[in-house]
């Protein structure tokens, strides 16, 4: 059996973790190459000790994960790599590995924007390939399932964008709202990653909640685009853009993300607006046969999703006030980051999508 070989750019970071963990169920991946400046030279469970418990699945030959696999600072040649670097450091090592040969999913925010004018005034830093913008494929599987297919370089979705996006496209894809939209979203400590903060503190964190980027989130412009591009390619282009305020908050829980958008509905021919039975219609039909999309008959909770790559989504229609509210939530180290990432690089190669990502969330 020909297995495609990968590499994990960054391991030590949460995603890199959580990427070990699930490809290690996978039976057509194998990781042969993971780097780290900071623990160079050592093994993968003097790393994370749990890998000691990696066992052998579905294969004779070796683990898909092999905890005596050393830790280097360069990666060596592999069919895929798996780039979970900061922006800005992720593109040099991205352009480095495509030079190679080697087919990247990047779970930074390097390629997700398509205007480099836009990356550059959120990033705060000069681009170095522009030109791969246009050519990167935008990982929402959900949007874009056929261009995944043979690409070269995949730009792994936001978290908070994936619960966002995902909530709000029926929507903007049929035209039940207007172009104006306000997405509350709440997010466990491991959205901050590894890297020590003193908000991230636990006497800082614990038992408290706050919100942050309200000046402007770097996830905003990404939004925006996602759901412009939805509804132009749906035949409702917004003339004037959309206009949406996004507010993230830090709250007491490891991982999850839970994202409620306001906005307020269209007005049929008839002179009514849309019953709650009819969007959840609409959402329905829009997201059938999707494997980890799912329109919940209830709001939905973070724990449904906990290490699992599932999506649910619950619209809500307020007769009050005429507006549609939607709640989505994910495992932002899964769904918002390494099962994605799974989940596209299965799509590049033509392997089933949920092949080693199917499993249910964990709860409690």
């Amino acid at each position: 059996m020909v297995m495609i070989r990968v590499s994990i750019i960054g391991v030590t970071s949460y995603t890199g973790l959580e990427l070990l963990r699930m490809l290690a169920l996978h039976p057509e991946f194998v990781v042969t190459s993971v780097t780290a400046r900071s623990a160079v030279g050592k093994r993968l469970d003097e790393v994370f000790p749990q890998l000691a418990a990696v066992g052998y699945p579905g294969r004779q030959d070796r683990p898909a994960v092999d905890p005596a696999l050393i830790v280097t600072e360069e990666p060596e040649q592999s069919d895929l790599a798996f780039v979970c670097l900061p922006h800005a450091a992720a593109a040099e090592s991205v352009l480095k590995l495509l030079e190679r040969g080697v087919k990247v999913v990047d779970l930074s925010a390097d390629f997700r924007l398509r205007d480099v004018h836009v990356y550059e005034e959120w990033y705060k830093h000069t681009h170095p390939a522009p030109a791969l913008l246009e050519t990167a494929v935008y990982g929402l599987c959900e949007r874009y399932r056929e261009r995944l297919h043979d690409t070269s370089l995949v730009a792994n979705p936001g978290c908070h964008v994936t619960a966002a996006v995902l909530g709000l496209i029926p929507a903007f894809a049929n035209n039940l709202i207007e172009p104006d939209v306000i997405v509350d979203s709440k997010t466990g400590i491991s959205g901050a990653g590894r890297s020590l903060a003193l908000q991230n503190h636990f006497a800082e964190a614990n038992e408290g909640a706050d919100a942050y980027g309200l000046s402007g989130h770097r996830h905003m412009p990404e939004i925006k685009q996602e759901l412009e591009a939805a509804a132009s390619d749906a035949g409702y282009p917004i003339p004037n853009g959309l206009r949406i305020t996004f507010v993230p908050h830090r709250i007491p829980m490891t991982r999850g993300i839970l994202s409620t958008s306001y906005t307020n509905l269209r007005i049929n021919a008839d002179g009514r607006a849309p019953t709650t039975d009819e969007v959840r219609a609409i959402y329905k039909q829009y997201y059938a046969g999707e494997p980890f999309v799912h329109v919940a008959n209830q709001p939905p909770q973070t724990k449904w999703t906990y290490a699992s790559n599932h999506c649910f989504v619950y619209p809500i229609v307020d007769t009050r006030t005429n507006r549609l509210i939607v709640v989505s939530c994910l495992d932002n180290l899964v769904k918002g980051a390494a099962g994605q990432a799974i989940q596209c690089a299965n799509l590049v190669y033509g392997f089933p999508e949920t092949m080693g990502i199917a499993g249910v969330g964990v709860n409690p």
